[in-house]
């Protein structure tokens, strides 16, 4: 583990924030300790305690170690055996604890217990019973640091644009809205439990995301191909909180690759979701494409729109902010136009490049 980094994030974040997170870490996993396993009150913080050591050890690990040293270097292969194995030494680590530490303090003998060796040689229970409780919590770390970073980000912006247009831009850094984060994170524990097999996937999806977010973007203007890859990723990942009544069509045709302003495309998909399958309980309809020819680039998303919510579209998609930043990044080179008809919302992007 990087401890200077770690040291380092202290100070630039606090002690008291890394303090607090645990704190809360651990009060959640009581109470649902508790309202599920029905212990007292110091035995559930016994049993929580032990849990929390291998949670601790692989948030940073994650956090600190092979994300940046695997995940941002594109060493996939290398990130996928450690993890693996990361988890299952943290999976029997926490049941070691668990049963060789808690279970003497709080049981009333005699019972029996198992030994080193037979909790080493059962990954099986080990994977089912204790991996979900350690790397859920991982990943909340993993993506609480991520939001604060885009919140520092953000502030530094806001200080930037005052003296130059260009710090402007780097607002588009910033437009992965939090709660998309929470509720994937939540959708992937949900599929952990269930034991999916669409929860490696997932996780993998996640982890591009937050790479080209932090880090393969933070040029001017970045390939038109990787934002399509962005763009499936988040797609993809939305569609975990509906089931199989939402439809999404995604439609590409590129003479060539072209570079773009990264993230712009990001807010108008984002309100396709939530006007028009947020906000629609019946058989939602999502339909994107991406074309270039003659240099002109075509962007359209089209999503249905429940008859109830038809009134105020518009108004709530929020296309001022948008606006102002194609302003900033193609003043006079662009064209951006709303139809809203029966049933259909409409936004059609051009732009000349």
């Amino acid at each position: 583990m990087d401890f200077k980094k770690v040291k380092k994030d202290f100070k630039q974040s606090k002690l008291s924030f890394h303090i607090i997170f645990w704190l809360v870490v651990l009060l959640f996993f009581m109470v649902r300790d508790d309202f599920e396993e029905n212990h007292t009150m110091v035995a559930s913080l016994v049993y929580k305690i032990c849990i929390m050591i291998p949670q601790v050890l692989a948030s940073y690990s994650l956090a600190y170690v092979l994300v940046p040293k695997f995940i941002y270097t594109k060493r996939y292969v290398s990130f996928t055996v450690l993890i693996i194995l990361s988890a299952y030494i943290f999976s029997a680590l926490s049941r070691v604890l668990i049963v060789h530490v808690a279970e003497p303090l709080v049981r009333i003998p005699p019972f029996t217990q198992e030994s080193i060796a037979e909790i080493f040689l059962d990954p099986k229970f080990l994977m089912a019973h204790y991996f979900p409780s350690i790397y859920i919590a991982a990943l909340i770390f993993l993506a609480v640091r991520f939001i604060v970073d885009i919140s520092k980000v953000k502030q530094q912006n806001l200080l930037l644009e005052k003296e130059k247009v260009g710090a402007e831009l780097k607002m588009l850094k910033t437009q992965l809205h939090p709660h998309f984060l929470f509720n994937t994170l939540n959708n992937i524990y949900m599929l952990s439990l269930e034991n999916s097999p669409k929860t490696p996937e997932s996780i993998s999806k996640l982890s591009e995301i937050l790479d080209y977010v932090l880090y393969r973007c933070n040029t001017k203007f970045v390939s038109v191909t990787n934002e399509i890859s962005f763009l499936e990723n988040y797609i993809a990942l939305e569609k975990l909180r509906y089931d199989d009544r939402l439809q999404v069509t995604f439609n590409t045709s590129l003479e060539k690759d072209i570079e773009i302003a990264p993230l712009i495309l990001l807010p108008l998909v984002e309100n396709a979701f939530k006007h028009g399958a947020g906000e629609d309980s019946g058989s939602p309809k999502i339909d994107i494409s991406i074309r270039y020819q003659n240099t002109i680039f075509t962007f359209v998303v089209a999503n249905s729109i429940a008859n109830a919510i038809q009134e105020g579209v518009k108004e709530s998609i929020g296309l001022n902010n948008i606006t102002q930043q194609l302003d900033l990044i193609y003043p006079h080179g662009y064209v951006l136009n709303i139809d809203e008809k029966e049933d259909v919302f409409t936004v059609t992007l051009e732009i000349e490049i």
